[in-house]
């Protein structure tokens, strides 16, 4: 991302699109929560990728784009949905079967980290210095505040679903940088492409393992599944592949931070859950972890 004031009306409005994509896919917690009590999770995601497939390939036919045509394209559009969604969102739906919402959106949120050290020490397709570093790690921290010290109390219980969960932050610190590939491409007609493939995966998985026909869903369980595919993944894959083109991956990752503050907030508003001076200040803490990765580095003076 070129160097930019800060004042700069372009970069205020990547951030305020940072901000929504936290808002969009922080929410996504609270509603695959809901839906899980009644939908299994290859089901779930399986909708969440079906829909928005759908919505997606319907805005592509709208603006006049064009799907690519050959086949090496495709390829790593399946590699970023197998990152992305299939395996990412799939593990992670499973382990939030069997832990708490606190210590999932902690290890969640480490997406960042992950995007740090291989960017640092194998990619290298962006510029890393200790500013980068200092915000992941003050970002983790204003998570852990967020989500309290007695939400990792559990950490050695259900283990294997906490290392899954793991996992999935580590998937999507890789579709962040592997959604560079996609660059020369619209990001409506990758975001439409990777739920296709991705719907090509999930959806026979889901028939043959699940037999989702014979599921009896409840109105909230399908409104929250319908809400992770309209909003959560169509809504919110636009903007994630317009952000990688502008602020890079490791500033899209950066969001994860402010998903667990939206989470928080969400717990509040419709959970009934308090929140205290420490929930406060981890999300200003969290907010200037995100600043201090994205924020460009001034110009040397002449």
């Amino acid at each position: 991302m070129p160097s930019r004031d800060i004042k700069d009306p372009v970069l205020v409005l990547e951030f305020t699109l940072l901000g929504l994509l936290a808002l969009t896919w922080g929410s996504s917690y609270l509603l695959a929560k809901i839906a899980l009590t009644a939908f299994p999770p290859i089901t779930l995601i399986a909708i969440r990728v079906g829909i928005a497939a759908i919505l997606l390939t319907g805005i592509v036919l709208v603006r006049g784009s064009r799907f690519p045509r050959d086949l090496p394209t495709w390829n790593r559009m399946m590699i970023q949905a197998f990152l992305n969604s299939i395996g990412a969102w799939t593990i992670l739906a499973w382990g939030q079967q069997f832990i708490d919402s606190g210590v999932a959106g902690v290890l969640n949120s480490t997406s960042p980290i992950f995007v740090f050290f291989i960017t640092l020490f194998w990619t290298r397709h962006e510029a890393t210095n200790p500013k980068k570093l200092f915000g992941a790690l003050l970002g983790i921290c204003g998570v852990a505040l967020i989500v309290g010290v007695d939400a990792l109390r559990g950490f050695g219980q259900e283990f294997i679903a906490q290392l899954a969960v793991l996992l999935s932050a580590l998937l999507f610190g890789c579709a962040a940088i592997y959604g560079k590939k996609h660059s020369h491409i619209p990001p409506d007609v990758t975001a439409a492409g990777t739920m296709i493939c991705a719907s090509l995966v999930l959806v026979p998985l889901s028939l043959a393992i699940d037999a989702p026909w014979t599921l009896t869903p409840d109105f909230n369980s399908v409104l929250a599944a319908l809400g992770l595919g309209v909003f959560c993944t169509a809504g919110a894959l636009l903007l994630y592949f317009r952000l990688l083109r502008t602020i890079g991956s490791m500033g899209v990752a950066s969001q994860s931070y402010l998903r667990a503050a939206v989470s928080m907030a969400l717990g509040a508003v419709i959970l009934g859950e308090s929140i205290g001076w420490s929930n406060g200040l981890g999300a200003a803490i969290a907010i200037l972890g995100v600043a201090a990765i994205n924020l460009p580095s001034r110009k040397p003076a002449p």
